[in-house]
This record gives C-alpha cells, structure tokens and sequence, in this order.
C-alpha cells in the first residue's frame, strides 16, 4: 500500500506541470515511431461489478506512441473503495486506436498488466498479485482540450469486470 501511494504522490502532481512540446513552424515531426512523454492525463470513476459492486475512483496518463501514433501508453493507478476493504491497482496498458484525434468519436482496444493489492496485503501471502487486463473503449469530443472517456476493463484474466466514466485531455493538434 504504501508503495502504491507513493507513487500516485509522485504521479498525480507533475501532470500538472508538463506541457506539450510544439516545434516550430517549418520543423518537421515524424509520422511514425516511438515518442515518449507526457501528453496528457485523465481521471475516471466507474464500479467493479464483479466484487459487491466496489467503487473504483482512479487517474490515467498519456505517456507516449509506441511505434505509431495510434498505439498509445497508458499507465494508471485505482483505487477501489466501499463494498469491502479498499483495493490498489497500478497498471500499463497499450491502447490502439481506430480513428485519429480529430474525430467526434475515438474508439480504442487495448491490453496491459498490472500490479493489484488489497487492504491488509501485508498479512496475504499471495499478494500483491499481477493481472493480465483488456481494455475496450471510447472517447467522445466534449471541447476543444477535453474528452469524455468510456471504458470496460477486463481485468485479472477477466475474473473481474470494471465499467468508468471521465475525463481525458486532448492532445494538441
């Protein structure tokens, strides 16, 4: 636990701080490749439906292209509150894409893994526990700097299945 709050303490804070780079006119920005940085971030809430109805508040970054525009790093960290002892999940996950940022809607699929934990996970031998995690969702334009965000996670082989809503920066174009 005190890991995991650790690095939200570090995470969370420095979103704020970063801007986007913007060469300057004329200069050339490749197509294609790995770019790695901060872009944007996102924060979400949803429900856990397969634990009691758990609710799940957590916070997304956009970190990055990994070998095209349309594949997108994303890093994360929840935490799951009431119905239970509370859990912690940190994540990276690998998005792709359909449609580029321009568009009303921006649907994506995606699979990553993360590290979970629970209330108490120092007295539970088999925790922390990695997960294997799919990822299906939407964002819908809401302005100019902002994006709805629509998501199921399928998270823990699919043992598990949670649904968010929320709100993710645009990246500049």
């Amino acid at each position: 636990m005190n890991r995991l709050t650790l690095l939200i303490a570090l995470l969370v804070p420095s979103a704020g701080f970063a801007q986007q780079f913007t060469p300057p006119t004329g200069a050339s920005q490749p197509s294609t490749g790995t770019r790695l940085g901060l872009f944007g971030f996102g924060v979400r809430g949803g429900v856990d439906v397969t634990h009691g109805g758990q609710m799940v508040v957590g916070t997304t970054l956009d970190v990055g292209d990994l070998f095209a525009p349309q594949v997108r790093i994303r890093p994360s960290a929840e935490i799951g509150i009431f119905n239970g002892g509370n859990t912690y999940v940190g994540s990276l996950e690998a998005l792709w894409r359909f449609t580029d940022d321009n568009q009303t809607a921006i649907p994506y699929v995606g699979a990553g893994v993360s590290v979970a934990g629970h209330q108490d996970c120092g007295a539970d031998p088999s925790c922390p526990n990695v997960w294997v995690n799919m990822v299906l969702g939407f964002e819908l334009h809401y302005r100019s700097s902002f994006n709805w965000l629509l998501e199921y996670h399928g998270m823990d082989a699919l043992r598990r299945h949670r649904f968010y809503i929320g709100l993710t920066t645009r990246r500049g174009g």
